[in-house]
C-alpha cells in the first residue's frame, strides 16, 4: 500500500473505530499529508510500508524541525502565536505521528520504534476564561437583538440560551433535531446529547431553557422529526461559523473581552455551576469530560481568579505598609 492509501486507512479507522473528532481527523490529515510529501522528497522516490518501516529517529525530528523553519519562513521570522502555540502544534504533530504508526503496527506489521521515541514538548496548559454571571445572561438578549429577522431573532436567542443553560459545545448544540428535542420533553426535560467521539450523556434543561426551546418549536419553520433544530436562511443545518459570528459582532458592539465566544459560554456555565457549590463529579458528567483533569481546570481558573482578587485588594500584597503599621492599627499582634 501507497503511504497515501495507508493514511486514508489510518484516518477511516480513527473515525469508525477511535471516535475521533472532526476537527482532530482534519488536523491529522494535514500533518500526514505534509509528513508523506516530505518523506517522499526525503528518500526520492514513493512512499509505501516498507519506507515508513525504515524511517529513522532522525528522519522523523527532520520531517518536525522542516516544519518548524518553513512556519518561521512564512511568517517571516517572527513567531507569530508566541513559543507555547509552535509548541502545542509540535505536540500535536507528534500525537499524530505516534498514533499513525500505532495502527501501521496493529493492522500492518510496522515494528519501527522511532515515532515512539520522538519527545512531545511541554506547554503551558490553558486555563477557561468564562464570562462574568451578569454578561452570560446578557448574551441570548444582545444576540437576538441584532438578528436580521423577528424568526432568527428567536432562533439565536433560544441557541444562546441553551449554550449557557446545558454548558453545550455550539456543535453539539447544532447537531440537534427536532425529535432530539421532543425525546427531551417527553423525558421531563432531559437532552440526550452526542458529543466527542460519538459519546452520549444526559443534560437537564432548567426551566427556562425549557419555556424558550417549546417556544421556538411551536414557531419554527419546519418542524418535522427529522429536521434540524436551529436551521439556517435556506433551511439546512445552521452552521457554526454564523453563529460565531453574530457573537463577534454582538461582542464588539458591547464591549465585550476577545474570549467572549460560543465556547466561553460552556466556560461559564461550569466555573459558575462550581461557584455555587456543584460538586466536581457532576460538571465533569455533564459537560462530557472523560477525564477528570480536564473538568479540574475550572478549579484552577478559579482559584487564578481568587488570587487577582487578593493581590488587588489585600493591602500586604503589594507591599503596602509595614509590620509596626500593622501593629498600631489592631493595637496588639493576631493571636
Amino acid at each position: 500500500m501507497t503511504g497515501a492509501e495507508l493514511r486514508d486507512a489510518f484516518l477511516d479507522w480513527m473515525r469508525d473505530e477511535k471516535r475521533a473528532a472532526t476537527l482532530t481527523l482534519t488536523a491529522y490529515r494535514g500533518d500526514l499529508d505534509r509528513f508523506l510529501a516530505f518523506v517522499g522528497t526525503h528518500v526520492g522516490g514513493t512512499v509505501d510500508l516498507a519506507v515508513l518501516d525504515r524511517l529513522s529517529l532522525t528522519d522523523l525530528r527532520a520531517w518536525l524541525a522542516s516544519e518548524h523553519a518553513g512556519a518561521q519562513k512564512a511568517a517571516g521570522g517572527r513567531h507569530t502565536g508566541g513559543a507555547d502555540r509552535a509548541a502545542r502544534t509540535r505536540a500535536r504533530r507528534v500525537s499524530a505521528m505516534r498514533s499513525f504508526y500505532r495502527y501501521l503496527a496493529r493492522y500492518h506489521g510496522v515494528t519501527n520504534p522511532a515515532p515512539g521515541l520522538l519527545a512531545a514538548p511541554r506547554f503551558r496548559a490553558s486555563l477557561p476564561r468564562p464570562l462574568t454571571t451578569d454578561q452570560a445572561l446578557e448574551v441570548p438578549d444582545g444576540l437576538g437583538a441584532i438578528a436580521a429577522s423577528p424568526l432568527a431573532e428567536q432562533r439565536d436567542r433560544t441557541l444562546f440560551l441553551l449554550l449557557y443553560g446545558c454548558g453545550l459545545r455550539i456543535s453539539e448544540a447544532l447537531r440537534l433535531d427536532i425529535r432530539d428535542l421532543d425525546r427531551a420533553l417527553s423525558a421531563g426535560g432531559t437532552l440526550l446529547i452526542r458529543g466527542k467521539g460519538g459519546r452520549e450523556r444526559l443534560v437537564p434543561m432548567v426551566p427556562v431553557v425549557v419555556r424558550a426551546l417549546t417556544e421556538w418549536r411551536a414557531r419554527h419553520p419546519a418542524p418535522l422529526p427529522d429536521a434540524p433544530l436551529f436551521p439556517g436562511v435556506r433551511g439546512g443545518r445552521l452552521q457554526p461559523a454564523v453563529a460565531q459570528r453574530a457573537m463577534r459582532v454582538w461582542r464588539d458592539m458591547a464591549g465585550l473581552p476577545d474570549h467572549a465566544t460560543p465556547h466561553a459560554l460552556r466556560h461559564s456555565f461550569a466555573t459558575h455551576l462550581m461557584e455555587g457549590g456543584a460538586d466536581l463529579r457532576v460538571i465533569q458528567d455533564l459537560l462530557g469530560h472523560v477525564s477528570l483533569s480536564t473538568t479540574q481546570r475550572y478549579t484552577l481558573a478559579d482559584e487564578a481568579r481568587l488570587m487577582q482578587v487578593w493581590a488587588g485588594a489585600h493591602p500586604r500584597a503589594a507591599g503596602h505598609g509595614s509590620s509596626q503599621d500593622a501593629e498600631t492599627t489592631t493595637g496588639k499582634n493576631d493571636p
